[in-house]
């Protein structure tokens, strides 16, 4: 797909795009690269205040970790929708004025994200290594199911970001939905918890985007067990899904968006 392809045949342009949006996030930051770490570590500590010590909704082993598995894959979904959806109309100055991939601009958010994605699934699989024996033989595999996840976001993303220059209530829409998103995302809690209402808790399992990709990227890491097989099917067909429909976006509003800028 030509969408795609022109990241490679402006990867300069990209390039700069990208060190910019990573430049801006920590500029002036006397902490820099560490906010990659703090806000999924408070998220953490209060999770497992509440559902470790406080309360214990389940005998879910190696609580912490299972939590930190997915609120690593969680935050990189949600900071990048949600940043992602403006990135169209942050950047309408420099589209106005230049002729080049209006797609970059959302793909370097995607990429800026990536760098605090790679940066917190690094420190895990080292903890895991070391923390979790049982694992080691299996943990790798979250790397290339995380690749897989960063394409879905990667389409995802370009679908709002084309949507919000249009409908400039997608942004709004993103941002109220992430919320009740997040908690019927298996983050904090696992799915054993629902022994009733099994259509309807494979309703919410599976039309979930998220869900899935979650539970395949985390099993390796947390369980020293090799995904679900369906969790991986699904996880690739939602990457392609979203790839093809970004790309057929894109296509269709890329007149539009110069425009509407």
């Amino acid at each position: 797909m030509s969408v795609y392809s022109e990241l490679f045949s402006y990867r300069e342009l990209f390039a700069n795009l990208f060190r910019r949006d990573l430049q801006k996030r920590y500029k002036g930051s006397a902490l820099g690269v560490v906010w990659v770490l703090l806000p999924p570590l408070i998220l953490m500590a209060i999770y497992l205040l509440v559902f470790h010590v406080l309360w214990r909704p389940s005998s879910v082993d190696r609580y912490p970790l299972y939590l930190l598995a997915g609120l690593a894959t969680w935050v990189f979904f949600a900071t990048t929708v949600q940043v992602g959806s403006r990135a169209m109309l942050d950047n309408a100055e420099l589209i106005r004025k230049t002729r080049f991939p209006r797609q970059l601009v959302a793909f370097s958010v995607v990429g800026a994200n990536v760098v605090t994605y790679v940066v917190m699934l690094a420190i895990l699989l080292v903890g895991v290594f070391v923390l979790v024996p049982e694992s080691r033989a299996t943990e790798l595999l979250a790397v290339p199911l995380a690749a897989g996840f960063v394409c879905f976001v990667a389409g995802f993303t370009l679908i709002i970001a084309c949507l919000d220059v249009v409908f400039r209530d997608v942004e709004h829409l993103i941002g109220a939905l992430l919320l009740p998103w997040f908690f019927v995302t298996p983050v904090f809690w696992d799915w054993s918890l629902f022994t009733r209402h099994e259509t309807i808790v494979q309703i919410v399992r599976y039309g979930n985007p998220v869900s899935p990709p979650l539970s395949a990227i985390r099993d390796p890491l947390w369980a020293g067990k090799a995904p679900r097989l369906v969790d991986v099917v699904y996880l690739v067909c939602a990457a392609v899904v979203a790839l093809a429909l970004g790309a057929f976006t894109f296509r269709r509003l890329d007149d539009r968006i110069a425009v509407e800028l």
